[in-house]
């Protein structure tokens, strides 16, 4: 079938759905829905038989629903409606929700239903979930309305039907002295990445991203008690959260904003404050971006990094943890999160804010080739890259590091770098070609489109492809790292891992690898008139594109990475996280 995506921008979820429509042979074009016009013309010149709207902040116009089939995907069950639905969901502390497919109409979320499909909604922040188990749910309620709408089936009428409003920052604010740390948590996930709770601290006015519990410290309600990895931690009225990033209200006539780590973004507002070790201890409820645990032969290294971006210090620091991870007696080592993503690679919004953008990018990419660097010469225990959720771009080559990589089946990969004008580094000349291939790493990069997990392994980018929930994965990766272990092949596979390094160190070693790659990046870091920098700029202030990339608005179809349907010269584009 051939199908038109529409969308607001190219998110984890409309890259979902492109992918694994694809990979089921359907011919596929996204349009972004800049205008009205814009939409209605794609519509003409797609001609589709189908238009599905994953991710649309506003409505499909009544000329294009009105000549062919639109279904919409609304993040709540059937009779819900509403442009905030999730967020209302999340800070009423709802248990249960779901995903419905509805048929575009004149009333927004008021169409026939084509398929709902439920699922578990527990207590984490709105973007995990919405990557997770709504967009799981939003997968399944996509493919059952498009097998139903190819076989002839007759939607049903909605009979009852809840209209909520758009839930504002009157809705979200947090009154540090009356609210319960459970009000405030809810509060802080449900609008954790966008568009965050609007507050004061330290005189000046914050949007506060992300919010995690904490056992232990307690101090004045408001209060800011301690910091830790960048975060910060900030008494309730019974209790305390952790609040890692925060984003400074936009100033009339000034440029957008960027997040960043609540304690740089602080900067010399910041009292002097108790800094916590990164590595907090076990069996507390309290925040950390890096954990290690160990069962057995088999060490976890889990990391989760804010959007799937890491800077400068968080390399670093993921780097002496993984040293230390090395020291311990394991045989296996398990790296990655328990859920969400696994990484995205450098961090754009780090480098944006700061005084050399050129010399952070640098700093930056050389923390993340160093981090890379250890895992692939790590060869006395086996080095599993476990992918719990999504990965772009370096952080797609931190997991090809490893010896064995696997993605949980919801996971979506983006192996490339072009859509943000680099070249690339993390020894992606080494591992991309090593896994598939030369011909296969230069569509890759050249067509820069998402990938799921099962094309990916067909591909061999990826080694297991894992079915199972979010809340699931770590424990069954934990499972099938302990087989791993106990195999008798595992010694001799290290023996062979030790002799394929030292054989490839002598044809042509790692460090030739990453210096073509660094002197390419170097080269795009320091001029000024590079794409990447305007690109940069764009993607962390969430600029409206002009247009939709031709990369993703070309007809492609069947499986993920063949060749695309139609022509037009490569273009640097933007994808969103």
């Amino acid at each position: 079938m051939h199908i038109l995506l529409v969308a607001s921008a190219f998110n984890s979820l409309t890259q979902r759905v492109h992918a694994e429509l694809r990979d089921r042979g359907h011919t596929v074009a996204v349009e972004l829905a800049l205008s009205a016009d814009s939409l209605t013309n794609a519509a003409s010149r797609h001609a589709p038989e189908l238009v599905i709207a994953p991710m649309l902040r506003t409505a499909i116009p009544r000329q294009v629903w009105t000549t062919r089939p639109c279904f919409v995907v609304h993040p709540g069950p059937v009779g819900d409606r509403g442009p905030s639905s999730l967020d209302w969901a999340i800070q009423e502390g709802a248990e249960q929700w779901g995903v419905t497919v509805l048929q575009a109409e004149e009333v927004m979320d008021a169409g026939a239903v084509w398929a709902s499909v439920a699922c578990p909604l527990p207590p984490l922040a709105k973007s995990d979930l919405y990557r997770n188990e709504i967009a799981d749910a939003a997968l399944a309620a996509v493919l059952l309305a498009v097998e139903r709408f190819a076989s002839g089936y007759r939607p049903l009428r909605q009979e009852a039907a809840r209209t909520r409003p758009y839930l504002d920052q009157s809705v979200r604010t947090i009154d540090w002295n009356t609210d319960p740390t459970a009000t405030v948590l809810c509060r802080l996930r449900a609008a954790d990445s966008r568009p965050g709770v609007l507050d004061t601290l330290l005189g000046e006015e914050w949007y506060l991203h992300g919010g995690h519990p904490e056992d232990v410290l307690r101090g004045t309600p408001g209060e800011l008690l301690a910091t830790r990895a960048g975060a910060i931690c900030r008494a309730t009225k019974d209790g305390a959260v952790w609040i890692p990033e925060l984003r400074r209200r936009r100033r009339p006539g000034h440029p957008a904003t960027v997040k960043l780590p609540a304690v740089q973004a602080l900067g010399d507002l910041l009292p002097a404050l108790p800094r916590l070790p990164a590595l907090a201890g076990p069996g507390l409820r309290t925040w950390t971006d890096i954990r290690y645990r160990e069962e057995g032969s088999v060490g976890c290294l889990s990391f989760s990094f804010p959007s799937g971006a890491m800077n400068t210090s968080q390399c670093r620091r993921l780097l002496d943890a993984y040293r230390e991870a090395c020291a311990r007696p394991t045989s296996v080592l398990v790296l990655g999160g328990r859920r969400d993503f696994f990484s995205n690679g450098i961090h754009l919004g780090v480098i944006e804010a700061a005084e050399d953008p050129a010399a952070e990018s640098w700093a930056n990419i050389n923390a993340m080739d160093d981090l890379v660097e250890a895992v692939l010469r790590t060869t006395d225990r086996l080095v599993v890259a476990a992918l719990a959720g999504n990965a772009a771009a370096g952080g797609v080559m931190l997991a090809l590091a490893a010896d064995e990589v696997w993605c949980r089946a919801g996971c979506v990969l983006n192996p490339h770098y072009r859509l943000m004008g680099l070249y690339g580094s993390e020894y992606w000349t080494y591992t991309l070609p090593h896994r598939v291939g030369a011909a296969a790493a230069d569509r890759l990069m050249h067509e820069a489109l998402p990938m799921s997990a099962v094309s990916a392994r067909r591909l061999g980018l990826v080694d297991r492809v894992v079915e199972c929930g979010p809340q699931d994965f770590a424990a069954e990766a934990g499972r099938l790292a302990a087989r791993l272990a106990s195999l008798p092949g595992t010694r001799s596979r290290l023996a062979s891992k030790k002799a394929d390094l030292e054989r490839q160190e002598t044809i042509e070693p790692l460090s030739a690898f990453r210096a073509r790659e660094l002197a390419e990046m170097h080269r795009i870091f320091h001029d000024p008139d590079a794409p990447y920098h305007a690109l940069r700029r764009a993607f962390v202030r969430k600029e409206k594109p002009l247009c939709t990339p031709p990369h993703i608005a070309l007809a492609t179809g069947g499986r993920t990475g063949a060749d695309p349907v139609g022509s037009g010269n490569p273009t640097t584009g933007r994808t969103a996280p």
